[in-house]
């Protein structure tokens, strides 16, 4: 067996050197692995991605011997390096308070962030998604202050012109008023039909009044229906899925075993725990769901994989999220697992493993 010295100048500090010495009389660290691509990518020569490529660049630097694992999903794996079946535990683990509170595992530094996604299909929308932007309440308050500003404007006409222009604006309110807002249609959409027009000095002043305020609101009212028509137009959705509060009480589905689930519930959808990835998005495919919730990168990954499906990762998440790999309380790889990932990340190779699978 080496001196500490030999091991400390060879590999790592002599403070660590003596944490691993135990370790490099002991057999090949059990390491389970759980997780989809790009985390974990099964490919000829073994298994890569970028848990795995961080984890071998980790093992390499402290000189670990190991052998990988697979587990089931991610739950298995958290329990099996809580009963002491496995040394350390590698993937897309979530660092979340409720693992963190377990007093038998602990988690390293985090050496990913990333989000939670939602994977939607690109089917056209039926006639309701494409229709619902203008009866939402964006839409409806526009209607709603432009009706009630043709009603002032009206008033004010009928009563100013009511007396001396009587043919036009007859003395009777509904009829006044009524002939008074066509007055402020026409003006509001430049028509200028000609058939009604005020006489007198206050008639025309609320006239020219109202001509200027038509100036400035008509550009942003046609702004508005402009948006309206894109967004209706536009291809939406199957289901018209925009934002977090569409996934309530819809049939979405998870992964099981991983923080899907957790983040599905909070979300308020009908849940389809799928074993797999593959299994959720086939779920999709096939219609018996409306989305997948799934980590973003994992979801990106899987279309750049397979650029035939119909779908898309929507553009809004359910939550950010770290991970980080997890063993045993107690276990004497902390340290040295911590330093040898602050190590990497400042030197820019944990990021050019991220995007040597993502980019």
């Amino acid at each position: 067996m080496p001196s500490v010295r030999c091991l400390a100048r060879c590999t790592v500090p002599v403070a660590l050197a003596a944490l691993l010495l135990p370790m490099a009389a002991a057999a090949r660290l059990r390491v389970g692995i759980s997780g989809s691509e790009p985390f974990l990518v099964e490919q000829p020569g073994g298994i890569g991605g970028i848990s795995a490529d961080v984890w071998r660049e980790v093992a390499s630097e402290q000189e670990l011997a190991f052998e990988l694992i697979p587990q089931d999903n991610t739950q298995a794996n958290l329990d099996a390096v809580a009963r002491g079946d496995l040394d350390l535990a590698i993937g897309p683990i979530s660092i979340t308070p409720e693992r963190l509170a377990q007093a038998d595992i602990e988690f390293t530094q985090p050496y990913f962030v990333g989000r939670i996604g939602v994977l939607l299909p690109l089917r056209d929308a039926g006639l309701w998604s494409r229709i619902r932007p203008f009866f939402g309440m964006a839409a409806l308050s526009s209607v709603g202050v432009l009706l009630l500003a043709l009603f002032v404007v009206g008033n004010l006409i009928w009563l100013a012109e009511r007396r001396r222009n009587p043919e036009q604006f007859p003395r009777a309110y509904l009829h006044g008023v009524g002939n008074g807002m066509w007055f402020a249609i026409v003006t509001l959409t430049t028509v200028g039909y000609g058939d009604r027009s005020p006489v007198t000095r206050s008639g025309r002043v609320i006239t020219g009044v109202w001509m200027i305020i038509t100036l400035l609101a008509v550009s942003s009212i046609t702004a508005g229906l402009a948006s309206a028509f894109t967004v209706s137009l536009a291809q939406v959705p199957a289901g018209g899925i925009r934002d977090v509060e569409d996934l309530r009480q819809r049939p979405v589905a998870v992964v099981r075993g991983t923080t899907s689930e957790k983040w599905g519930r909070r979300s308020g959808a009908r849940l389809s725990a799928q074993p797999s990835l593959e299994a959720a998005v086939n779920q999709l495919a096939v219609g018996e769901v409306d989305a997948v919730i799934y980590d973003a990168p994992a979801l990106r990954y899987h279309l750049r994989t397979n650029p035939d499906l119909p779908m898309r990762v929507a553009r809004f998440s359910l939550a950010q999220e770290t991970y980080g790999f997890v063993f045993p309380t107690g276990s004497p790889l902390e340290r040295p697992l911590d330093v040898s990932l602050l190590r990497l990340s400042r030197s820019g190779r944990i990021k050019a493993i991220q995007h040597s699978w993502l980019d």
